[in-house]
């Protein structure tokens, strides 16, 4: 009996640990994805092009770049939890920062400070889970920082409907960014409840005897001698220090191609880019309420990401790879097929173009508009180029409403007024068309929540020796930012020079190459101790 209270009481203790290293990853998803419900505002606000919008949308992920890339240092010089700690801070400042930002250039700022935020995270939270858990469940303790990326998206995606509703228009994209502050203030201080990786006390710190104090903590059903084998082996594991410290090496080549390409193909699902300009991909597709339907996203990622963390330690890391990548083939196929076969979703697309770039136009004339002329002209342009666009896919001989025809002289209203009533008409031909592309959207998301987003961070943070897990774990994160930045960063401007189906075509076809690479080179990690997986590998 008491050995079985042992073991109650040590996997309730390790959750805790788990649960609240995971909460980065719930600030994390929110601070990415609130941004969703605000960027057509910022637009408007600040008169963007597509390269400015690009910037102020990436502005996040570029700092997460960074952020990832430097993030192993501190977690290896300072231990994961005080890392833990100031990813909360950063969160704050930037959760403030963004909320009360006078300009463009102060929003960047501040959401550069929260992408900073995020790189750490994706980087100490993975690695602090891995590291307390037994290998049993590591798996699934390692997937909550995942399952908290999605409901950080949820939350927001829902935060964002109801500010949207009961707030102020002009003031509503404000209380979206700057509502982050108060889970970012509650998870700094919940941090200081949770005890230092043991596994970093050891090859890190120099502290065995504290070390072996926390194993006793998270395993107290282990025997003494049990519990002196592993802090043996975890030592062991280390093998010259000189030599294991090197990174860039041919006896790290496996889990560093593995850890890069991992990232990279998460990235090129475009899963990113769907999610940040879901109500703009859903507006494309002609969907009213397109925030509303968001969420519908957002509860669909949830509930499959639940059912891929029960299954990663049952079915294993590979096979969830498999099934996710077949999902984005089929889901990713439908999406491209439907914008590049019906002419009505361009109209729509076009129309939306049209909508925007006329409130453009319109705020250019605004006496304290700070954009310079060349700035202006820019503007101008681009509402010419909408128009011009807007009236050839409505001339089309395969497109079976009206044409629509814009007199040159034609106010701003008058052209907004057009540009809705074409948008309406295009919406109605596609009929169930719309909802096709919904649920395609909504199973592509799902492909992810089962495959690539339950399995990256678990797989990272298992393949590298404890040696070099952190700079191992910073090397996927950098990776994956840094592909995410680029795409979201190119997104707006390929939205308005290709169609949305070539995008889509584009995509999918990359997520061909990542099945192939499932095949051929992913290896099972499955309840495999760390200490055994360098071995795995071929890793001396």
């Amino acid at each position: 009996m008491n050995q079985i209270q042992a073991k109650s009481g040590s996997r309730g203790y390790v959750l805790k640990c788990a649960v609240v290293a995971a909460l980065a990853g719930f600030l994390f998803g929110f601070d990415t994805i609130v941004i969703s419900g605000t960027e057509q505002n910022i637009q408007t606000l600040w008169q963007l092009n597509g390269l400015m919008h690009g910037l102020c949308m990436s502005a996040a992920i570029w700092g997460t770049v960074l952020g990832a890339l430097f993030g192993g240092l501190p977690s290896e010089r300072y231990g994961r939890r005080k890392t833990l700690l100031w990813i909360g801070l950063l969160y704050f400042v930037s959760a403030v920062g963004s909320g009360i930002a006078p300009d463009k250039y102060f929003f960047m700022v501040s959401r550069f400070i929260g992408g900073v935020g995020v790189g750490v995270a994706t980087v100490a939270s993975p690695l602090y889970i891995s590291e307390i858990s037994p290998p049993k469940l590591r798996g699934r303790l390692a997937g909550m920082f995942q399952f908290n990326i999605v409901f950080g998206i949820l939350v927001a995606f829902v935060s964002n409907f109801l500010i949207a509703e009961y707030v102020a228009e002009s003031v509503a994209w404000r209380w979206m960014l700057g509502v982050e502050a108060f889970p970012a203030l509650l998870y700094t201080v919940l941090c200081f409840g949770i005890p230092e990786s043991p596994r970093w006390l050891i090859v890190h710190g120099g502290q065995q005897e504290a070390g072996k104090e926390v194993f006793r903590k998270i395993n107290p059903d282990l025997s003494g001698s049990e519990i002196d084998e592993l802090v043996e082996s975890v030592t062991a594991s280390v093998g010259d220090r000189q030599t294991a410290a090197r990174f860039f090496t041919m006896r790290l080549k496996v889990p560093i191609l593995l850890a890069i390409l991992i990232a990279a193909f998460n990235q090129l699902s475009g899963i990113n880019a769907i999610l940040y300009f879901a109500p703009r991909l859903l507006g494309l597709a002609g969907i009213e309420k397109e925030l509303y339907c968001a969420i519908c996203i957002g509860v669909t990622n949830l509930v499959f990401t639940f059912v891929g963390l029960w299954l990663i330690d049952m079915v294993g890391r590979r096979t969830l790879l498999y099934i996710g990548s077949i999902g984005y083939i089929a889901s990713l196929a439908v999406c491209a097929f439907c914008f590049l076969t019906f002419p009505a979703f361009r109209v729509v697309s076009c129309a939306i173009d049209v909508e925007t770039t006329a409130k453009q136009a319109t705020a250019i004339n605004d006496p304290e508009s700070s954009l310079t002329g060349t700035e202006k002209e820019q503007v101008r342009k681009s509402y010419a180029d909408a128009k011009q666009s807007l009236m050839e896919a409505s001339s089309r001989e395969e497109y079976q409403g009206k044409a629509i025809s814009i007199p040159a002289g034609g106010t701003t209203e008058e052209v907004i007024v057009l540009a809705g009533t074409a948008k309406k008409e295009a919406s109605s031909i596609l009929g169930s068309t719309k909802f096709v592309v919904l649920l395609s959207i909504m199973a592509f998301i799902a492909a992810h929540a089962i495959g690539q987003g339950a399995v990256i961070w678990v797989f990272i943070s298992e393949i590298f020796p404890n040696r070099n897990r952190a700079a191992g774990q910073a090397l996927g994160s950098f990776t994956h930012w840094l592909f995410a930045a680029t795409i979201t960063l190119a997104f707006p401007i390929a939205i308005r020079a290709f169609d949305a189906g070539v995008i889509f075509a584009f995509f999918c076809g990359m997520m061909c190459l990542q099945l192939l690479w499932v095949k051929l080179m992913v290896p099972e990690t499955k309840g495999v101790p760390l200490e055994e997986i360098q071995k795995k590998l071929g890793i001396g």
